[in-house]
C-alpha cells in the first residue's frame, strides 16, 4: 500500500491507497513546531483506528509546500515506515511541459493537481485549488502547464475582514438564504460565499479568454464543496484531487502502469 501526504499551509493531509484505490484519509494541522516523532505517533494512531499496520506500507510519495515541514515528514516515515519517501519535484516526470518561467516557483501541490486532472480529461483544464490560497492552474490539452493564477483564499479573506473591522463578528462559511443580507451575519456571509464564487467565475473568464478557448474547469481542496456550487463556471468537483495525482507520480517515479482512478 502507499502512503500519500499532502502538507499544505493549514492542514496536512494523508491517504492511504492499495492501487489507485483511495482506502483512507486524513487531515491533520500544519504546525512546523510538531516534531518527526510526534506526527509519527499521530499518523500510526490513525492507521491504527482504521486497522492497518505499518508493515502495509510498502512507498511513500510527499507533496510539501511548506519547506519546514519536508524534511520532518521525510523523517517520519522513513522511521515509522521503513522507507524513504519520493518527495515531488519539478523535475520528476509528471506528464506535463512546465511552460513557466522558473518550474520551480510552482508549488508542488499545483503540479500535482495539474497532472492528476490532465491524466483522468486529456483537455484543456483549469483546476481551481480552495486552499490558503486559492490557486487556478491552466494546462491545455497538449499536456502543457500554462500557469495559473494566485488569490488569497476564502479562508484568509474572511479572517483579514473579521480582524480590521471591530463590530463584525465571525460568522460560519456558509451559504446565505438570500444574496441581500437581512441581519450582519447574513451579509458577511452573502460577501464572502457569492463574492468570492463571482471571483472565481471572472478569473476562469479571463483565462479562457487568454487562452482562446473554453476549458473544463475542476475544484478541489478544503473549501471547494462550499463555493463550487456557487460558481457557474465549475463544472467538475474533485475533492482527493492532490492524492489521486500523489499516487499517479508514484506510480510514473516507479515506472509501473498508469491505471486510472475512478
Amino acid at each position: 500500500m502507499l502512503l500519500a501526504i499532502d502538507i499544505g499551509n493549514t492542514n496536512v493531509v494523508a491517504g492511504i491507497f492499495d492501487g489507485s484505490t483511495l482506502l483512507t484519509h486524513w487531515r491533520l494541522a500544519t504546525d512546523p513546531k510538531t516534531t518527526a516523532d510526534e506526527y509519527g505517533v499521530l499518523c500510526l494512531s490513525l492507521m491504527a483506528r482504521d486497522g492497518r499496520l505499518p508493515a502495509h506500507i510498502t512507498g511513500a510519495i510527499i507533496s510539501s509546500v511548506v519547506p519546514a515541514l519536508t524534511e520532518t515528514f521525510e523523517s517520519m516515515v522513513e522511521t515509522s515506515f521503513g522507507s524513504a519517501p519520493i518527495t515531488v519535484s519539478p523535475d520528476m516526470d509528471t506528464g506535463l511541459t512546465l511552460n513557466y518561467s522558473n518550474p520551480k516557483e510552482i508549488g508542488s501541490d499545483r503540479i500535482v493537481n495539474a497532472a492528476a486532472a490532465y491524466e483522468k480529461f486529456h483537455r484543456d483544464l483549469i483546476i481551481v485549488d480552495f486552499g490558503t490560497a486559492t490557486t487556478f492552474c491552466a494546462v491545455n490539452r497538449d499536456g502543457e502547464y500554462l500557469g495559473g493564477v494566485i488569490a488569497p483564499g476564502l479562508t484568509i479573506s474572511a479572517e483579514a475582514l473579521f480582524t480590521r473591522a471591530a463590530k463584525l463578528s465571525k460568522v460560519e462559511l456558509a451559504r446565505p438564504k438570500t444574496v441581500i443580507g437581512t441581519d450582519t451575519a447574513s451579509s458577511i456571509q452573502s460577501g464572502l460565499i457569492f463574492g468570492y464564487a463571482g471571483l472565481v467565475d471572472t478569473l476562469v473568464q479571463r483565462m479562457e479568454r487568454e487562452m482562446g478557448r473554453t476549458s473544463y474547469v475542476i475544484a478541489t481542496g478544503g473549501l471547494a464543496s462550499v463555493i463550487a456550487p456557487e460558481a457557474r463556471s465549475i463544472q467538475h468537483l474533485e475533492p482527493f484531487l492532490t492524492l489521486h495525482g500523489l499516487e499517479l507520480l508514484y506510480r510514473r517515479a516507479r515506472g509501473a502502469s498508469l491505471t486510472q482512478w475512478v
